[in-house]
């Protein structure tokens, strides 16, 4: 029997107050390892002049744990058959908790990234073991009210983080933004080892796979690879040696893993999860919500950040319309995941993010608060419709046996959607503001007042220097303000960017096997 023509075996048929219990707690700490992330970002500059971190090497706070991460989502079937699911996410929360221990207490740059190491390893196997649960721990009936729960605190983590890490920041002091894991961390490890005690379904299974050193090493060397390189590639450029290098490590290693574990008559991975056609496109559709979304909440604080010169505390505010909208419109999302076809439901999602991210397409210098208000309201109300019918079409339809490796894969997707986003959003950014910076500086140069009073330089000041080659200190108070003026359009076409693709998968619906609606 194919993952394609397998139905899932022994379903639950009921779930008990332990079982909602247990979940919650696993929701809790999967919460807690995505809104590290965020929380970090925002406090970087805070923790690099307290560790004396050189500005090159700052990044390595986020790209340890990202590149950690990215590494042990797809591992997480492996893990879950050696070790079941609830002691492999009380033992992954527990590590988490430990490992943020010791960055609060880090002392030095060496010492913090190994800690980051283990936070984002640890943290990395939550988030597929959360959306497992949902098909392992419930019958098919509740399933999309705990896919909900579950996508609010994967989606809600990232749109409250930056508010979250400039309070605590502000309030308290950068060790805090480790220190607010622990207690969540307690609940979370005691509660899913107390409530699911018992259920056959996250117990350790019968099955059993042995570790395929030479596929792990290959899976971590790709993408740790791939990581690092679209890291680079905004600042360096893609012709760079170092990136081209790189990338061609990701491909290389990456041919040699998918070539070994398609072979092997015990993988380390299970990539026949994608012979079932929809769980193949339900990951396309993850791929490109991971491109939307963390480009947009990428570009917002970006934009609020050196073109409006907001602090993180007032970001965070801003961009909390988007959780809201996201809250508001869950329980409309679950209703309808169970009464509509999710190919129309996930055509109508992604149809409206798409929308969402194309309002933000023509922001000028002066766009704020009142005018973000409407665009993120669309975001977020899409986002539950594009996260719930793309995690049923994907995992709805595998084996039980193959839900853990489904699970990885299917949320792995959604972190290199993320990663090839932000690098792409950069490079677009980097690049369409130089070329925009050149046309303003020529523009002013040729004595353009329009210009000149777009871009904040004073009217009588212009005048007085029209037909002037300007001196140092003319030059230096001109140019910030070409900067920022050049931003504008550069973070429009990032947005223009990401609306489009976000559109174009609309017509990977048309491919979808149809599923009845329960």
């Amino acid at each position: 029997m194919t993952p394609a023509t397998a139905s899932p075996a022994s379903e639950p048929q009921t779930a008990g107050l332990a079982a909602w219990g247990g979940f919650t707690c696993m929701c809790l700490g999967m919460f807690m390892a995505i809104l590290d992330v965020q929380i970090v970002a925002t406090s970087l500059p805070t923790i690099q002049a307290a560790l004396r971190i050189a500005p090159d090497r700052m990044v390595w706070i986020q790209t340890a744990y990202l590149t950690a991460e990215i590494v042990a989502i797809p591992l997480t079937g492996y893990l879950t058959d050696v070790l079941g699911m609830r002691r492999l996410f009380v033992g992954a929360v527990s590590l988490f908790t430990l490992a943020s221990i010791g960055c609060a207490m880090s002392g030095s740059f060496e010492s913090l990234i190994l800690w980051r190491v283990v936070q984002g390893f640890s943290g990395g196997t939550l988030i597929p073991i959360v959306f497992s649960a949902v098909f392992l721990l419930f019958p098919v009936r509740v399933q999309g009210l705990a896919t909900t729960i579950a996508g609010v605190a994967a989606v809600l983590a990232p749109t409250i983080g930056p508010i979250v890490g400039g309070w605590v920041t502000q309030s308290f002091s950068w060790h805090w933004l480790f220190r607010i894991n622990i207690v969540p961390g307690i609940v979370a490890a005691l509660g899913v080892a107390r409530l699911l005690r018992g259920q056959a379904a996250v117990e350790r299974s019968d099955t059993r796979r042995s570790i395929d050193i030479v596929a792990l090493v290959l899976l971590a060397a790709a993408l740790v690879a791939l990581q690092i390189g679209l890291k680079d590639a905004p600042m360096r450029g893609w012709g760079d040696a170092r990136v081209l290098g790189l990338l061609a490590v990701f491909v290389t290693c990456g041919m040699g893993f998918v070539v070994r574990t398609w072979r092997a008559a015990v993988p380390l991975v299970e990539l026949r999860c994608f012979a079932d056609r929809n769980f193949a496109i339900g990951c396309l559709f993850s791929f490109v919500l991971g491109f939307g979304l963390f480009g947009s909440t990428y570009l917002m604080p970006f934009f609020l950040g050196l073109v409006r010169e907001h602090g993180a505390l007032r970001i965070g505010q801003i961009m909390l319309v988007t959780g809201i909208a996201q809250l508001v419109s869950a329980p409309i999302a679950v209703w309808a995941e169970r009464r509509v076809d999710p190919r129309w439901l996930t055509a109508f999602g992604f149809g409206l993010f798409a929308i969402g991210l194309l309002m933000s397409i023509s922001q000028t210098a002066q766009t704020d608060f009142h005018a973000m208000i409407l665009p993120q309201v669309v975001r977020g109300a899409a986002i539950m419709f594009c996260l719930l019918p793309p995690t049923r079409m994907a995992l709805g339809r595998l084996p039980r046996t193959l839900v853990p490796d489904g699970s990885g894969l299917f949320n792995l997707m959604r972190n290199l959607g993320g990663a090839v986003g932000l690098a792409l959003v950069d490079t677009m950014i980097f690049s369409r503001a130089a070329t925009e910076g050149r046309h303003i500086a020529s523009r002013l140069q040729a004595g353009d007042l329009d210009t000149a009073l777009r871009i904040g330089i004073p009217k009588d000041a212009f005048l007085e220097q029209r037909g002037q080659p300007l001196d140092d200190f003319a030059v230096e108070m001109v140019r910030p303000l070409v900067e920022k003026a050049a931003l504008v359009p550069a973070v429009n076409a990032a947005w223009a960017m990401c609306g489009v693709l976000t559109a174009i998968v609309l017509l990977a619906v048309l491919w979808v096997r149809r599923t009845p609606v329960e």
